[in-house]
């Protein structure tokens, strides 16, 4: 106990540095005989030792690695904040662009590098994500960096064709079905969304910014929904937002809102305004499946066509022929990162039959672009896909890092390094190296071997998401201890990823575990946060996860004395 009430980071490196257990090692039963043995092996050095070290602060002057740790995590990620030891990362994507706010708040909550993931939207969207990072980052004094993610040789479902452009409003019921509290509706002109402390249910557009400008808190808006039937809207609160102005409303009775619909308000004194809702958005299209399903997967382009071979089956596309050509009956296929798992019943060049053996008790939806993967499936993609290497043009002027998905081989490293060499890119780009297969561990070290040969500041990424999927859950801790250990050897910047804090970003609450998990992030260079709607908050609790662990060791020490 009085061990551990002591701050012995520095103690600890310095021993590393003579080649010597560290004394918070988790390993050491009897801590008195580690310090007893520890205390012989000094005392066995040579006097000139001691006294070189006299009176001087124990720091890693020895350490050279450490220091070259350090170096390469800057050369990569940028220098740390002030008090920081580790990168907080935040995937973001059009939620960005739609608030004012958004990046200014996860950077002062202490995110210090944004990713986007080039296999969701286009230039266009990129460009103005990365305008407002840039703009902001500047403006506040605070370094961000940047990584764009190549979406690589991933197996993924085809576009769904989209569903009805409908909005429901619905107010919260108590356990008899009587309205508990009403829905709250966000009502503006396009784009304008709501203040940030707010969570509307709804978000409904209106076309005319003069029906928005003669709203008068406590007017009735009314309207006919979709299903023809008379609703209305209580105005309650009026926001001014930026250049524009924004109301809040109530509804107590559930509206199906969609294009087109009209809205009225009949004040006193003859006053009358008209507006029309537009910009709503399609629902997204779904298929349901449970155990016992069958599902079959044809080629993109071919989804119109019935399919003869299995009556009455679910139905998706893959746009990417190595799924036809590399399954076969028997072996297993998960999606949307082994939420559902099945097995293939039947091949073709034409279609792949599956038969659904995991999904929730009540089913589980599988949309557009969710991942497909088959572990036990003899697949070779050819390392950067053609989409690849022209996204990896707009990457490289204007991006810090480039992800490099699905590295499986030290064939994928040799034609990425000649893919740089090309664009003269050879000693500018970061490069992440993100191990999500079998294959990819399994030959991480020749991996990273090939990979320093360019002069690219590098790093890894345990993309824990399809490492699970692919590699089996059960073996997911020990592949992620492995992982970190060969990059620690190899002076590596690590970045953490997938699910971190996921329940927290997506509810507001966290679990038990996942805290514990993100606080492994502490032994990693970054630890990436994936998008959700609380975001900010889980980047200002992965902060103070991350940088708590000299104040635990102070409070330990006081309660001892």
């Amino acid at each position: 106990m009085a061990l551990r009430s002591l701050d012995t980071e520095q103690l600890n490196n310095y021993l590393a540095s003579l080649g010597l257990s560290s004394l918070d090692n988790d390993n050491n039963l009897s801590v008195l005989s580690n310090l007893d043995a520890t205390i012989n092996l000094l005392m066995k050095s040579p006097m000139e030792s001691w006294k070189q070290q006299k009176g001087n602060k124990i720091i890693e002057k020895n350490d050279k690695g450490r220091v070259l740790s350090s170096y390469k995590e800057s050369l990569l990620l940028g220098k740390l904040r002030e008090g920081k030891k580790t990168h907080i990362m935040v995937t973001v994507g059009k939620e960005a662009t739609e608030s004012e706010t958004f990046i200014t708040d996860i950077l002062k909550a202490g995110a210090s590098v944004i990713r986007i993931n080039c296999a969701h939207g286009d230039p266009t969207l990129w460009g103005e994500i990365i305008k407002r990072v840039r703009r902001t980052s500047q403006m506040l004094e605070m370094p961000c960096r940047i990584l764009m993610d190549l979406a690589g040789p991933k197996l993924r479902t085809g576009t769904l064709k989209p569903g009805p452009c409908v909005m429901k409003v619905s107010p919260k019921k108590d356990a008899y079905g009587n309205v508990a509290s009403p829905a709250i509706v966000w009502l503006s002109v396009t784009e304008t969304e709501p203040p940030a402390h707010l969570s509307p249910d709804a978000t409904i557009f209106v076309q005319d910014q003069e029906f928005l400008a003669g709203l008068q808190i406590g007017d009735s808006v009314r309207l006919y929904d979709a299903r023809g039937k008379k609703k209305k809207l209580r105005i309650s609160k009026e926001f001014d937002v930026f250049s524009s102005t924004g109301f809040v409303a109530e509804c107590f009775d559930t509206a199906y809102v969609e294009p087109g619909t009209e809205l009225c308000v009949k004040g006193n004194k003859g006053r009358r305004l008209f507006g029309e809702v537009v910009d709503v958005p399609p629902k997204e299209s779904f298929v349901r499946l449970r155990v016992g399903d069958l599902l079959v997967i044809t080629r993109e382009g071919s989804f119109d066509e019935p399919s003869v071979t299995v009556p009455g089956a679910h139905r998706l596309t893959c746009p990417s022929g190595y799924l036809f050509d590399s399954v076969k009956p028997g072996e297993t296929i998960g999606f949307d990162d082994g939420k559902i798992w099945g097995t293939i019943k039947g091949a073709s060049p034409a279609e792949v039959i599956v038969s659904i053996t995991h999904a929730g008790p009540k089913g589980t939806k599988l949309g557009s672009e969710k991942s497909i993967n088959i572990p036990q499936s003899d697949i070779r993609f050819k390392g950067l896909t053609s989409k690849d290497i022209k996204d990896l043009e707009y990457v490289a002027s204007h991006a810090d890092m480039v992800g490099i998905s699905f590295i499986r081989d030290v064939q994928d490293i040799t034609v990425l390094r000649q893919e740089l060499k090309k664009r003269k890119l050879n000693d500018q780009l970061g490069v992440v190296l993100k191990i999500e297969t079998e294959s990819g561990f399994q030959n991480l070290p020749l991996i990273l071997l090939e990979a320093m040969k360019c002069l690219n500041p590098l790093g890894v990424m345990i993309a824990r998401g399809d490492l699970a999927v692919e590699c089996g859950w059960e073996r997911l801790a020990n592949l992620q201890e492995e992982i970190m250990a060969i990059c620690k050897v190899a002076r590596m910047p690590v970045i953490l990823a997938t699910q971190v804090l996921e329940s927290l970003v997506k509810s507001g609450v966290p679990t038990r575990a996942e805290i514990t998990d993100a606080a492994n992030g502490r032994r990693a260079s970054c630890v990436m946060l994936n998008k959700g709607k609380h975001i900010v908050e889980a980047v200002s609790m992965l902060d103070t996860i991350l940088h708590t662990k000299l104040i635990y060791k102070k409070q330990e020490s006081e309660n001892l004395h």
